[in-house]
């Protein structure tokens, strides 16, 4: 996590300086700042500056070291090979920090690495640290090592904290082993709404369809939403694609959801009767005020759309309103045609290609 907005320009021999003498907040930029670091002979001497800034008093100075770490190490790396035993103990012993943000940048900086070393202390964290620790560790283990996390993160399932919970799910769904279908199901009840959707996700991404209806209760959630259509997107089954189909009417469902989920109908049931809505409601959005929202359009229009899609997304590059746009949507057109039948006359294909200039 960064604690400073924006950080100005610093050079590197400006930010080993800082690191060592300067002030608290210029320590804490200066860490910041060399995690941006990518010449090879630089790396070396940012990672040494920062293992020592490990050490520092001030707590935001620490976790900022810890975040840059993460960046700077990150496998595979060669260059950083021999340093790997040092980098990996001087973040493991910072998952015992008396800051909550410092152990959990650790955390997350020795699952960016995905160095085996780090499987250990990651594993011991799970089993005995603070909750904050544990619901970052389960993550990392994962990272690292996805078959070898398996049996501790079922075991996690069981914990007392319902974040942990939720992040073991999402971990296990991210490990595919269908194994934990069973374990997942059975925590479906839990009391907690945020873990009870995360088991729900992951069931959805290995396969699972026993917890589709907290996904369904969830497209109505400002904050689960896109997440939801995902997951009834991975499931793909009839009763998943009705769901789809009303929430892209639903008032209370985010407007990006809704794109979401008129996209992955065209993807799923292109000859459903679902279709001509979630065709005119990607058109509809390509005129949206949001340029994320055309954004959004412009990529499901490029993943699922049909010929019928190119006229509207050449006049948006020819507006004012695709400007941002240009390249995402040269990109949608030239899948869409790629996916036209070869035999099909050219005047079916878009008049013109859009000039990226």
């Amino acid at each position: 996590m960064s604690y400073l907005f924006p950080a100005k320009s610093i050079t590197f021999d400006a930010a080993l300086r800082d690191l060592a003498t300067g002030s608290p907040k210029a320590r804490a930029l200066a860490a910041h700042a060399l995690g941006d670091i990518s010449d090879p002979s630089e790396r070396r001497r940012a990672i040494e500056a920062l293992i020592t800034a490990l050490e520092d008093d001030r707590m935001e100075v620490r976790a900022e070291a810890c975040s840059s770490l993460g960046g700077l190490a990150e496998e595979p790396s060669r260059s950083l090979e021999t340093g790997a035993p040092a980098l990996i103990t001087a973040l493991g012993k910072r998952l015992a920090d008396g800051s909550a943000a410092v152990r959990q940048n650790a955390a997350i900086a020795l699952g960016t690495i995905r160095h085996p070393a780090g499987f250990a202390p990651l594993a011991e964290a799970l089993a005995d640290g603070p909750a904050d620790l544990r619901f970052q560790a389960v993550t990392s283990l994962a990272e690292i090592d996805g078959p070898r996390a398996y049996e501790p993160t079922v075991a996690a399932l069981g914990d007392s904290d319902p974040q942990v919970v939720g992040a073991a799910a999402l971990a296990l769904g991210g490990i595919g082993d269908a194994r934990a279908v069973s374990s997942l199901a059975g925590k479906l009840d839990i009391g907690d709404p945020g873990a009870r959707f995360d088991i729900a996700y992951a069931l959805a991404e290995l396969g699972d369809a026993t917890g589709r209806a907290v996904l369904v209760g969830a497209l109505l959630d400002e904050d689960r939403a896109w997440d939801a259509v995902m997951a009834l997107g991975w499931l793909g089954g009839a009763d998943d694609i009705v769901a789809l189909a009303r929430c892209m009417t639903a008032r209370k469902t985010p407007i990006e959801a809704s794109v979401l989920a008129a996209g992955t109908i065209l993807a799923l049931a292109p000859e459903s009767a679902h279709e001509p809505a979630a065709r005119a409601l990607l058109v509809d959005a390509l005129g949206n005020r949001k340029t994320h929202i055309r954004g959004i359009a412009v990529e499901q229009l490029g993943a699922a759309g049909g010929r019928w899609a190119i006229p509207p997304l050449d006049k948006l590059a020819r507006s004012g309103r695709g400007d941002e746009l240009r390249e995402a949507i040269a990109t949608a057109i030239r899948a869409i045609e790629s996916r036209l039948s070869p035999d099909e006359p050219p005047s079916h294909r878009a008049a013109s290609a859009v000039d990226l200039g």
